[in-house]
This record gives C-alpha cells, sequence and structure tokens, in this order.
C-alpha cells in the first residue's frame, strides 16, 4: 500500500479552511455518536495542531469551552478555547478551570519508531493516563473519544473502557489513512 500524505480528505481539509485532515475524523464520530453538544466544556488531549479543536470550538459554541493541550505549540486560536503546552503524563487540573469536562477528546499518538508492538504498547499507555483523567475529571455522563494504535493491548483497553462507560464503541473513521492501525475506542455517558 502506497502512502499518499496529500490525498483527499488533505485537499478537503485545505480547501475547507481546518488546519489537518483529522478534522473529518471527528466529525464523522461526533455524526455517529453525537459526543459534543452546545456549551459542553471540551479538554481536546494531544490538540496540535488544532483541528480537532476546530470542530469542537464550532459545536460547543459560545457558551461552551474548549482546553487543549499538546507538547507542542497549538497553532488554532478562538475566543471560546486555550491552549496548554503540557505532558499528559504531568496533567495539572488548574487548566480545567474549576470546571467538570464533558467530553474528553484525544488524538494522541506516541512518537512513533516504527516498530509496531513498540509503537503500539506506547500508544496504549497513552490511553490508560487519558482514563485516569477521565475516571477522575470527566463528569456523569460524559463522553470520552481516544485513539489507539490496534494491537495487543486494544481488549484489556476496551475493558478498562467498559468500567467507565455505559457503552463503547470501536470506530476507524473514513478519514484514516489507507493501512494505518489507528482505531478510535468511543466512552459513551460515563457511569454515574
Amino acid at each position: 500500500m502506497t502512502y499518499t500524505p496529500k490525498d483527499r480528505f488533505f485537499h478537503k481539509a485545505k480547501a475547507e479552511g481546518f488546519l489537518a485532515r483529522s478534522a473529518y475524523k471527528l466529525e464523522e464520530i461526533q455524526k455517529k455518536f453525537r459526543v459534543l453538544r452546545p456549551g459542553d466544556f471540551v479538554l481536546d488531549l494531544g490538540a496540535s495542531p488544532g483541528s480537532w479543536s476546530q470542530v469542537a470550538c464550532k459545536i460547543v459554541g459560545e457558551k461552551g469551552r474548549v482546553v487543549g493541550l499538546d507538547l507542542k505549540p497549538v497553532e488554532f486560536k478562538a475566543s471560546n478555547a486555550k491552549f496548554y503546552q503540557m505532558d499528559v503524563f504531568n496533567f495539572d487540573p488548574e487548566i480545567l478551570e474549576g470546571r467538570i469536562i464533558n467530553c474528553l477528546l484525544s488524538d494522541m499518538a506516541p512518537n512513533t519508531t516504527g516498530i509496531r508492538n513498540v509503537d503500539q504498547a506506547r500508544s496504549a499507555n497513552l490511553c490508560e493516563e487519558l482514563m485516569k483523567i477521565s475516571e477522575k475529571y470527566l463528569g456523569a455522563k460524559g463522553h470520552l473519544v481516544m485513539k489507539l494504535f490496534e494491537g495487543p493491548d486494544a481488549e484489556r483497553i476496551a475493558k478498562e473502557l467498559a468500567k467507565q462507560f455505559q457503552s463503547t464503541k470501536r470506530l476507524k473513521p473514513e478519514a484514516v489513512r489507507k493501512g494505518s492501525y489507528e482505531t478510535y475506542f468511543i466512552g459513551l455517558s460515563k457511569k454515574g
């Protein structure tokens, strides 16, 4: 399978003003599962360059708020968004502005080595950290969306997710590059 970085989603993103093709992954997830609502407080982990935040800001509107973090700076600016350069493993709850998270988004991926089982284990490690944040700061009935590189840890992550949420889903959005082993785990309605 030939890797084509400038496929139709790349061109569509440029034409529609999105910072990255990944915006369409979140749009498809939103269309299927309605994880974001107007007025929501959203935490976007692995936010750079900001395309998921672009989608989230539009949906949550002026009464909503998107707070994002990434190791890299985020290019996107909006009146209802704020971004921090921060490692998720050193998460500071101060960035939550004293609010309960309604939706936790993560398009985080580890720096890849090209060694599939190493990359997959690192991806699972990020998901585990994300679920710790979810357990502590995501409100009851809140939703979670996270990327995982498929591999031996996937079933364990799915079971952990099922403990926290009333319903869980898996989706490989159309905008995921061909040959990629990334998939999205969705937790719907956090258990109270």
